[in-house]
């Protein structure tokens, strides 16, 4: 018999992989608390899209009002993903915590660390999590998502996959089977580090974007944004390594690396440069392309910015490691997501 799942959010990345996983042929259920983009799905299904004509299809997925959620009592989840933003975990968790099957379990298909807090709603043995590296979606409107970035392929792993505790479990094999269909995917005995890489790519760019109002490209193009990032990283490495975390590359980067370049270190920072800056050609989209932050400051909406760089400039004073810069800009961001300041370069305050 078919697993059911869910998905408690079908924005950018919910949608894209519930819609892909339904374009597959699994039993999946969205729910969305969006009533024009529930009621668009409803009538003309959900429309996929990215860097190459294969890429765009239209699926039909099963969809709910989050109003409408008591409905699966008659056709229990056994695999529901958590898929909203990192200060909307509790409530999602709680929403589908009743519709669970005996054997159900939740998974956090979202940025920043947020298993601990499904755990304490559900028990840390329902409990797995995704991270998807290196990928940018975007809801650009009622039902319509596209990916502005090429798949990984052979070149880079998009979706990793694991248990808080580190095994290789028979669950996790079968959701990394499902995130194949969509593109490349891997079982990781590393979850913890595997996240804290992630959250410290996120914090290089994500806040960045929202703040200046550029794309990613424009940030990483202009010499001065660049540097700042690679603060952002630096330090967020060095706080993931007092913490315990064996990272994974950044952006295909040593994290060491980066916290090098950030301390001082000239080979390393030319090496980090390089691979940061922009390659003319190499995304087609990249004059559309804003993460997930930059996408909710243009749509008035709130930010992640403390699960990001709050968390990391937090994180870091609580085991003595100074992240001045994360610090910082968790402060801009604060200010344009309430309405204090325009997005701008200038907010950063990088030159004279």
């Amino acid at each position: 018999m078919k697993k059911r799942i869910a998905f408690v959010g079908a924005g950018a990345l919910g949608g894209y992989v519930g819609g892909w996983f339904a374009h597959a042929g699994l039993e999946v259920t969205l729910i969305d608390p969006w009533p024009g983009h529930v009621e668009t799905i409803r009538r003309s299904g959900l429309e996929l899209d990215g860097v190459t004509p294969e890429e765009k299809v239209v699926v039909r997925p099963r969809i709910l009002h989050v109003t409408e959620a008591q409905s699966l009592a008659k056709t229990p989840v056994d695999v529901a993903f958590v898929a909203t933003k990192s200060y909307d975990t509790a409530w999602a968790t709680e929403l589908i915590k009743p519709y669970l099957a005996p054997e159900g379990f939740v998974v956090s298909l979202q940025n920043c660390l947020n298993e601990e807090t499904i755990a304490r709603i559900v028990g840390w043995g329902r409990v797995a999590g995704v991270v998807a590296s290196l990928i940018s979606v975007d809801l650009h409107a009622e039902g319509k998502i596209r990916r502005t970035v090429a798949k990984g392929g052979d070149k880079h792993t998009v979706f990793r996959v694991g248990e808080a505790h580190g095994r290789i479990t028979a669950r996790v094999e079968e959701l990394v089977q499902w995130f194949r269909g969509i593109d490349s995917a891997k079982a990781t005995g590393n979850l913890w580090g595997e996240r804290w890489a992630k959250l410290v790519q996120n914090g290089m760019g994500n806040g960045v974007s929202a703040a200046t109002g550029l794309t990613s490209s424009d940030c990483t193009r202009d010499p001065a944004i660049r540097r700042f990032q690679i603060a952002l990283a630096g330090e967020g490495v060095r706080v993931g390594q007092a913490l315990g975390y064996s990272m994974e590359k950044i952006r295909g980067l040593d994290p060491e690396r980066l916290a090098r370049a950030n301390e001082g270190d000239a080979a390393a920072l030319a090496e980090v440069e390089a691979a940061l800056a922009p390659k003319p050609g190499a995304n087609p989209r990249a004059d559309i392309q804003r993460p997930s932050m930059a996408q909710d400051i243009r749509k008035g909406r709130r930010t992640e910015i403390e699960a990001m760089n709050g968390f990391i400039a937090r994180k870091g004073a609580e085991c003595g490691v100074p992240a001045p810069a994360n610090a910082k800009l968790t402060q801009i961001v604060t200010r344009v997501e309430r309405g204090e300041a325009q997005p701008s370069p200038a907010l950063l305050e990088l030159r004279a």
